[in-house]
């Protein structure tokens, strides 16, 4: 990098890495959360060793426009985390299962080095800087390809006795539902029923039923029956397409009146690709929790949008590393 950036003497610089199945977003971010420098560059996941030496070059080019050194770099992984010993147990999407991460970054970046599950710090970030700013309390569920999540308890990320807790895709939320995809070997996951794919799901199955709606019609056209096109179907009055969004967001209310009578959390915030549909999938959902939520923590529970989008991972990564190192 040709620039290089100036900073106080007090600053604290760090990097986070969000580390994507086909994207990889990194930053170099002060203490205040200011993006300074940024990066995107598609994931190499063609082998471990290409991903972990794309990984290295990633921050090697961000620390080099930087006129001094970097306190640490944090990682979001799409892996479940052994925490106490700084491992990728087992990864979703990108080849970093059973190894010693935090370890091998460190002796090849010579700079403290902290790892958590993606959606982790994803939580984390919209704790300390997005819609759930200063909660003490919150749990947070992106839904995209699948359904990740982060649970936020007295001000510190729940991570469980080895760092693997908060897979919240996989509670169980319809015993006698579908198997749930990838490598869970279980049926009716939160995963599988609120997902992306779950919403492509309940809209091929809306269009063999009816067949003459707008749904039906642009599914026998061969139109590809994704969000984007349910979305813009229902927004056209389309009902067929609406009680698609109806019955994905009753299954994302249904986890999330669990999540709430569980948690008892201040807020609950709603981040992913799906929740590009707004409303038609938030107020399903809020109403479940309305009425099979327990008192008093569906009364004081706020649901949210998440602030952050794709850049959630980064920040978020950047708040481990800055609190890791305190």
């Amino acid at each position: 990098m040709e620039r290089v950036i100036m900073t106080a003497d007090t600053d604290k610089i760090v990097i986070g890495v969000d580390v994507g199945g086909t994207t990889t977003t990194a930053g170099l971010i002060d203490s205040g959360l200011n993006v300074l420098e940024s990066s995107e560059r598609q994931t190499d996941t063609s082998s471990q060793q290409a991903l972990l030496s794309s990984l290295q070059d990633t921050v090697r080019d961000l620390a080099a426009a930087l006129d001094g050194p970097v306190a640490a770099v944090g990682f979001g992984i799409p892996s479940m985390i052994d925490q106490s010993r700084g491992r990728t147990v087992m990864s979703v999407n990108v080849p970093l299962a059973d190894l010693d991460f935090v370890q091998y970054m460190r002796r090849r970046l010579d700079m403290p080095v902290f790892i958590d599950n993606d959606a982790n710090v994803a939580a984390l970030a919209e704790a300390r800087a997005g819609a759930a700013r200063g909660a003490r309390h919150m749990v947070m569920v992106t839904l995209g390809t699948g359904i990740g999540g982060g649970i936020i308890i007295d001000g510190r990320v729940y991570r469980g006795a080895t760092g693997s807790a908060a897979e919240l895709g996989h509670m169980v939320i319809d015993a006698n539902g579908p198997q749930c995809p990838g490598a869970c070997p279980n049926y009716g996951c939160f995963e599988a029923m609120a997902s992306g794919p779950a919403l492509t799901r309940y809209a091929r199955e809306a269009a063999t039923a009816n067949p003459g709606s707008p749904l039906g019609q642009a599914a026998a056209a061969g139109e590809k029956l994704d969000g984007a096109l349910v979305q813009r179907l229902a927004d056209g009055g389309d009902r067929v397409s609406g009680d698609v969004f109806d019955r994905l967001g009753f299954y994302l209310g249904v986890g999330m009146t669990s999540l709430v009578n569980i948690f008892n959390p201040e807020y609950f915030i709603v981040g992913g690709g799906v929740m590009r549909a707004g409303g038609l999938v938030l107020e399903p959902a809020l109403e479940v929790l309305r009425t099979r939520g327990l008192k008093p923590n569906r009364d004081i529970v706020q649901v949210k949008a998440a602030r952050f989008g794709p850049e959630a991972g980064m920040l978020g990564a950047a708040c481990l590393a800055l609190e890791s190192m305190e």
